[in-house]
């Protein structure tokens, strides 16, 4: 089964003035169509063609196949950061069952919201934050590149991209700037907790 490039859950100037319209423009048409397209050459004649999307990203991770993490590790990565993101989200009002984990595993909501900041600011060079699912306990992780939690034995609920083509047309180099309006202003807490309740 192909990768598939799925619309955008919004219009294109949903999120503004968080994210542009140009920025998701470029973000989705082309950078998550590329991951897209050179994930689909890739994997043509591989045995991993038939498996579902988190068992590709797994199994290139353990054979430390670099162009399969680099494009299907980003194609999985983005369809849930469409998904993660919603016009007059983020905030403190969170759904009870995840504000109860937050607090419990993570410090409560302030210092969650610290962390990740502090996440997506020092992850050196392109990459991601997170806040993924291990062993029963949420935790607040970072990875460079296409990589993601599932690589390393977690489930991710959260994620936000700092590539700088996610920011840099909206905040230049102020990528701190762009992960406040984020937490602030973008995340789909819904979303957030159905991905809590699978993990």
């Amino acid at each position: 089964m192909a990768l598939e490039l799925p619309p955008l859950p919004y219009a294109y100037d949903a999120l503004g003035p968080y994210m542009s319209k140009e920025t998701l423009e470029f973000h989705h048409d082309k950078h998550h169509q590329a991951y897209v397209t050179n994930g689909n050459n890739l994997l043509k004649d591989s045995p991993l063609a038939g498996q579902s999307l988190s068992k590709i990203v797994k199994a290139a991770y353990k054979e430390k196949n670099q162009g399969l993490i680099n494009n299907v590790g980003q194609h999985y990565n983005h369809l849930h950061f469409w998904q993660w993101m919603k016009k007059d989200g983020g905030g403190k009002k969170l759904p009870a069952k995840l504000q109860k984990a937050i607090d419990s595993d993570l410090g409560g909501y302030d210092k969650m919201r610290a962390d990740f900041i502090n996440a997506g600011t020092t992850q050196f060079g392109s990459g991601w934050a997170w806040i993924a699912v291990k062993n029963g306990k949420l935790e607040i992780q970072k990875t460079a590149n296409g990589e993601n939690p599932l690589m390393h034995g977690s489930q991710p609920i959260l994620g936000v991209d700092v590539w700088e083509h996610s920011y840099y047309i909206d905040y230049r180099n102020a990528r701190p700037k762009y992960l406040e309006a984020f937490v602030d202003n973008l995340i789909n807490w819904e979303h957030v907790e159905e991905m809590f309740s699978e993990a």
